[in-house]
C-alpha cells in the first residue's frame, strides 16, 4: 500500500517527502518500493507529464512532516524512528 501511495498508483492518501537530501528519504524508498530515490523522481516525471497527478509534496525537515501529518487525517509521511512523537500514528516501521 505505501509503495502504491508513493509510486503514484493511489491517491486515497497524500504523501509527503523529506527533501532530496536527507537520507532517511533514500534508505525509505529503498525499503519501501524497492527503488532508489531517482527511479522514484523519474516515475513521478512520467506521471506529472502525463497529467496524471502530482508528486509528494516536499517538506523541509521532520517537524514539517509531522506537522502536515497530524494536521491532515488523509496525509501520509515518514520520518526517522527518534522523530516519532505522539502527535502522529506509526502505521509502518520499515527497520
Amino acid at each position: 500500500m505505501i509503495a502504491n501511495v508513493y509510486l503514484g498508483r493511489s491517491t486515497e492518501l497524500k504523501p509527503v517527502d523529506l527533501p532530496e537530501s536527507n537520507p532517511a528519504r533514500q534508505y525509505f524508498y529503498k525499503k519501501a518500493t524497492d527503488r532508489d530515490a531517482a527511479q522514484v523522481k523519474a516515475v513521478w516525471s512520467r506521471i506529472t507529464f502525463t497529467g496524471q497527478g502530482k508528486p509528494p509534496k516536499e517538506l523541509a525537515d521532520a517537524a514539517a512532516v509531522k506537522k502536515a501529518v497530524a494536521s491532515d487525517p488523509k496525509a501520509i509521511g515518514y520520518i526517522l524512528k527518534a522523530d516519532v512523537d505522539s502527535s502522529v500514528k506509526v502505521i509502518l516501521s520499515l527497520e
